[in-house]
């Protein structure tokens, strides 16, 4: 008899809110624990939140690609551009797989969705296509089953364990506990490569 499978972590909101597509920043560290950053090009979750993808562009994430691999370890921050309303999830088993032709419905949908958040904030289509721009042969989707959980939005409770996050299961083995986040998200205009948000290492 298999053993009963904990709560989602992720809220029906939350879903919702990467479901949409938002901005997409993937942080991970190798054994040495130095961080590698890079922006997304391209993001899925299922239905019931227990399964993310995302789709990086090898040539831009070539360090965090190789650190992922070695250490399995991967933290995403999703966050809306027009509201920087944001979550952080984190994941301890993530696998690489080659992405293809059969991914570029999911980033054409991840691709529009980007195309109207930014015009609510000024921004034009062709922004969006400059920055999530890519070639489907460099295409690499990093899927992983989100152990850990955060508000990221910024105000008080940035850093804070969403509820549904097991008190214990929190922090990934071997990590710091988090400790409250700096009030900023990243959103869609920030450059690539520039910052890690926080709690704790990815």
């Amino acid at each position: 008899m298999s053993e009963p499978r904990m709560p989602a972590l992720l809220s029906p909101a939350h879903v919702a809110l990467i479901a949409k597509g938002v901005s997409v920043i993937a942080a991970s560290h190798d054994l040495a624990n130095r961080p590698s950053i890079m922006r997304a090009v391209g993001s899925s979750i299922t239905a019931d939140g227990r399964s993310i993808t995302v789709f990086l562009s090898r040539p831009q994430a070539r360090q965090l690609l190789a650190d992922v691999a070695t250490t399995g370890r991967i933290a995403v921050v999703f966050s809306e551009p027009s509201s920087h309303r944001s979550v952080q999830v984190k994941g301890v088993q993530a696998s690489i797989r080659e992405g293809g032709p059969e991914d570029l419905p999911v980033l054409h949908r991840y691709l529009k969705s980007m195309e109207r958040e930014l015009a609510q904030i000024a921004f034009g289509p062709e922004f969006a296509r400059t920055m999530l721009s890519h070639r489907v042969e460099d295409l690499v989707a990093v899927t992983f089953e989100p152990v850990a959980a955060f508000d990221q939005t910024p105000g008080p409770k940035a850093g804070t364990a969403l509820p549904s996050t097991p008190p214990g299961d929190s922090t990934p083995p071997g990590e710091t506990p988090p400790q409250p986040a700096a009030t900023t998200a990243p959103s869609a205009p920030a450059a690539p490569g520039r910052r890690i948000l926080r709690p704790g290492r990815a």
